[in-house]
């Protein structure tokens, strides 16, 4: 294991609530046609319901991702014993993005994918108005980025950013903040077996924790084929803002 992991202990246990590190993206209303689609996708693999989560109130805790920043730095590129992991974690990417593309009338979500150059949306919302009134969703093209997987070929990094664009953002109404990007990988989670689920946190929670804790949100992390402590991949670990006056 690596250096950092000597110390793998939780901070934040299932349901932590505490005031939000920086104020929360405002919550987005779901894309029905990502709500519709993961839904029918979870009963088509045969994935069971899970208890109702309010992923409006899902949250990044700081201490977690300082942790989970400092594991990402000490850890090597790739560790051969996170590749039967990523093996699941590939082929279950390509079944989901089969899934995305393949036509309504063939029992899939309809969507067409396409790449681009540059950032292809200005923020969530724009993403989620492309989904429902074209049934489009444009994702970053990997090739050209000058950022190389060291398992994934540029093609399968592709798919990831889709159905992870699609099922774990859209399908939710949470943007691109750090506190969207949690609540994407609690829903995305459910959505992987849980050996592939190691590898989803590492593309998720590990990348975005070495963004925003590591660089400052400053560049993106060098990517990498590892794994992280499983305490830190338990998706029913995660922190919830206090009901507002409001919600009560």
């Amino acid at each position: 294991m690596y250096e950092a992991q000597q110390k793998p202990s939780i901070v934040c246990g299932a349901y932590c609530v505490h005031q939000p590190d920086g104020i929360p993206s405002p919550s987005l209303r779901p894309a029905a046609v990502a709500h519709a689609g993961a839904n029918l996708y979870m009963a088509s693999y045969g994935f069971l319901p899970t208890p109702t989560v309010d992923y409006h109130r899902i949250v990044a805790c700081p201490e977690r991702g300082q942790r989970i920043a400092a594991l990402w730095a000490a850890a090597p590129r790739a560790d051969d014993s996170a590749l039967a992991a990523y093996r699941a974690f590939r082929q279950e990417t390509a079944e989901q993005f089969a899934f995305l593309t393949r036509p309504v009338a063939d029992g899939g979500a309809g969507i067409r994918v396409e790449r681009s150059s540059s950032d292809p949306y200005a923020d969530a919302p724009a993403m989620i108005e492309d989904l429902e009134t074209h049934r489009r969703l444009r994702i970053l093209a990997t090739a050209g980025s000058g950022v190389s997987h060291p398992f994934l070929s540029d093609e399968e990094n592709d798919q990831f950013r889709a159905v992870h664009d699609f099922f774990g953002h859209a399908s939710i109404g949470r943007g691109f903040d750090r506190h969207g990007e949690e609540a994407a990988w609690v829903k995305h989670s459910r959505m992987y077996t849980p050996l592939a689920r190691l590898a989803l946190t590492s593309e998720t929670r590990g990348q975005n924790a070495a963004f925003i804790w590591l660089h400052g949100g400053q560049r993106f992390p060098d990517q990498k084929a590892v794994l992280l402590p499983l305490a830190f991949t338990d998706p029913w670990r995660f922190s919830l803002r206090p009901h507002r006056a409001d919600e009560r």
